[in-house]
Order: C-alpha cells, then sequence, then structure tokens
C-alpha cells in the first residue's frame, strides 16, 4: 500500500548520496549464477534470514529468493513472520505454501509476535486480502510452522552462524526488537540486517508521514536502528520509483507454469489496490527490493545516516528521521545506510526472470 510517487516538498533536503562502490565495500558481491540455473555447493552464497509478513510483495519476495537459492546464490536458513499485512500465523502458513509452491524444502518456518510492542495491531487486508494472498482458495501446506518462537530463531540463528547472517525485515520490526532484547550480544554476530520501511522525502503510506513497517511497530523499529550492527534501509523514496506497470504484469501472465500463474494473480490483485493511488495500471514490489538489495547491493545508491523513529507526536508516530543538513547534529547512532535510488530496469527485468526460471 503506498501513497503516488510524488515529488519532495520544497527546500527538502537530500544529503548527497554515496556510490555504490564505497557503500558496499565491505559487502564484498560474489560473481553471481543466473537464478534458475542451479550453480550447487557456492561456498559464497550468504545465509540469509527473512523476516516477513507474508502477503503479495512478501509471496513475490519469496519467489525472488526461491530462484537465487536454486541457481546458488543465496542460503535460506529461516524465515520468521511478524503481525503486518495479515497476522502472524497467517503469514507462516502463506509462507509454507509459497516455498512449497518454489520447491525450497526444509527451511523452518517460524511463528512470531502477534502484536506490537506498545500500541494496538494493524492490517492490511484491502490491500493483500483476507488471507494475505489476494484471496485465492489456496491448499493447506504440508509443512507446518515450527515450534520455536521467531525472535528465538533469530538468535539461535546468529549463535549457530556468527558474523554470517544477514537478516531481511520486510514487516513490523517486533521480532528483532524482541531478539534484540533477548539477547544483548546479538549484534555483534550478526552480519547485516536488511529492512524495508521508512520514508523521508517521500510521503507516507499509513499516514502522511508513517511507512506501515514501521507504523506497525514504532518501538521496535527506534530498537533496530539504535543497536550497533550494520543496517541497511530501503525506504519508500527507493521502493516507490520501481514500481512494475502494465507491461511487467503482461509479459509475467503471458507464462503458464503454476508458478507465473499464481504470481499473476496475486499481482493482478495488488494491482486494482495500486492503481487509485499511483494513477496507472500497476503495483510497488517493497519486499523484493529489499530482498534484492542483500545479494546485488549495487542496484542502489546509497546515503549514510542516523535513524530515529518518532515515537510521540500525534500526527507524526512512526515517522523516521534523519538529519538531512549540510552539517547534521552529533549523534551517537551508528549510521544507517539509506537507499535513495534504484536501477528501476535492473530490479524490474531481474525479479520478472527469477520468478519465470522457477
Amino acid at each position: 500500500m503506498t501513497l503516488p510517487n510524488d515529488a519532495p516538498p520544497p527546500g527538502a533536503a537530500t544529503p548527497n548520496p554515496v556510490t555504490p562502490d564505497h557503500a558496499t565495500a565491505d559487502r564484498a558481491t560474489p560473481d553471481r549464477a543466473t537464478p534458475g540455473r542451479a550453480t550447487p555447493g557456492r561456498a559464497t552464497a550468504p545465509k540469509i534470514l527473512f523476516d516477513c509478513d507474508t502477503g503479495i510483495d512478501d509471496a513475490m519476495m519469496l519467489l525472488y529468493l526461491a530462484a537465487e537459492v536454486r541457481a546458488g546464490n543465496a542460503e535460506l536458513v529461516g524465515v520468521g513472520t511478524v503481525h503486518g499485512n495479515v497476522d502472524a500465523r497467517t503469514g507462516a502458513l502463506n509462507t509454507l505454501r509459497v516455498l512449497e509452491l518454489a520447491k525450497i524444502d526444509d527451511v523452518p518456518v517460524a511463528v512470531g509476535a502477534e502484536r506490537p510492542m506498545a500500541q494496538d495491531v494493524h492490517y492490511a487486508l484491502d490491500w493483500h486480502g483476507r488471507n494475505g494472498l489476494a484471496d485465492l482458495d489456496l491448499p493447506e501446506p504440508a509443512a507446518r510452522p515450527s515450534a520455536e518462537p521467531a525472535a528465538a530463531q533469530i538468535v539461535r540463528l546468529a549463535r549457530e552462524n556468527p558474523g554470517e547472517l544477514t537478516i531481511v525485515a520486510t514487516g513490523s520490526l517486533t521480532n528483532l526488537g524482541a531478539a534484540l532484547l533477548l539477547d544483548d550480544e546479538l549484534p555483534a554476530l550478526v552480519r547485516e540486517v536488511v529492512v524495508m520501511g521508512g520514508a523521508f522525502d517521500h510521503p507516507g503510506n499509513s499516514t502522511t508521514h508513517a511507512e506501515a513497517n514501521i507504523y506497525h511497530d514504532p518501538e521496535a523499529a527506534d530498537l533496530v536502528f539504535a543497536a550497533d550492527w550494520p543496517v541497511v534501509l530501503v525506504p519508500l523514496d527507493a521502493t516507490h520509483p520501481t514500481a512494475v506497470g502494465a507491461d511487467w504484469l503482461a509479459r509475467l501472465a503471458g507464462h503458464d507454469s503454476s508458478i507465473a500463474r499464481f504470481a499473476s494473480q496475486i499481482m493482478e490483485w495488488y494491482a486494482d489496490a495500486y492503481t487509485p493511488t499511483l494513477r496507472r495500471r500497476g503495483a510497488v514490489v517493497h519486499d523484493a527490493l529489499a530482498a534484492m538489495l542483500a545479494l546485488t547491493p549495487e542496484l542502489c545508491e546509497y546515503v549514510e545516516r542516523p535513524v530515529r523513529v518518532e515515537l510521540r507526536g500525534e500526527l507524526t508516530r512512526g515517522m523516521t528521521v534523519w538529519d538531512a543538513r549540510s552539517l547534521p547534529a552529533p549523534d551517537s547512532r551508528r549510521p544507517v545506510r539509506i537507499a535513495v535510488g534504484s536501477d528501476t530496469a535492473a530490479f524490474q527485468d531481474c525479479l520478472l526472470s527469477a520468478v519465470l526460471s522457477l
């Protein structure tokens, strides 16, 4: 759910972008196999833990990652679900359905937080359907969610893979916030956290100023941005320009595999929801961009600024705040790497080719 890609307000200051080479200097990108052409045994494949609220764009993200896993470009070590688009248990069942459709087996899927830390829970059923997947009549998954809570799974996997785990979070950040409270050593154990959320020079989509994933649990989000670990933030400023259009949807619909049919059905629902705000036929697949940047960071430009979340404002609660002045005030927080510009054509082509490779 989004608003149109409005221009920045008059007088808004945007920090000078960091070039992709500088922004990713500490994140060497391995030679990549083509999605769908498996390269078994790639020692450099990053270990990914997804934390999501599986609705439509999360499902497209999972299909993208499934193609990368099957190509040997990534290892999916676990998924946790959280309240957001739907409730956490429905999200877990949706995750299992999508992974089974993509023939990705033996990945633990843990149910996480059912409500935020300090406010009522909100869902996005108008945008994703009552079941989160366009109200399609889908069979029950063969597998069941694991008994381990999602926050505990984050801690366990980080301790089992110190310095190797990349967490991609595309829902409310309650599970990550809870994991930080469970283990104060967690930030030192995680390689990177990639978060889809926030808005800076773009309007919010839950309120005038707040993006949904941050707004759904502002306290947890602020814990994540305050922690001393590497965070990449993928806000609406980066995702909105990548909106797919009618031509892209038609190309997807032109293929007749079971996965392409599923993807086309859910994306057509999504486009129905998006068209009034985009003012053209299309949809923004926010979460897929975050997953893609975890594997291909050079698709975006970045700026680096500490990020805080407004927790008290009557009209601005959940707003992400950076100091964009040319001489920002001193801040004790570790800077967050914020995506501010995307290679739209490359993103759209990569997403489509990944889905069609399955």
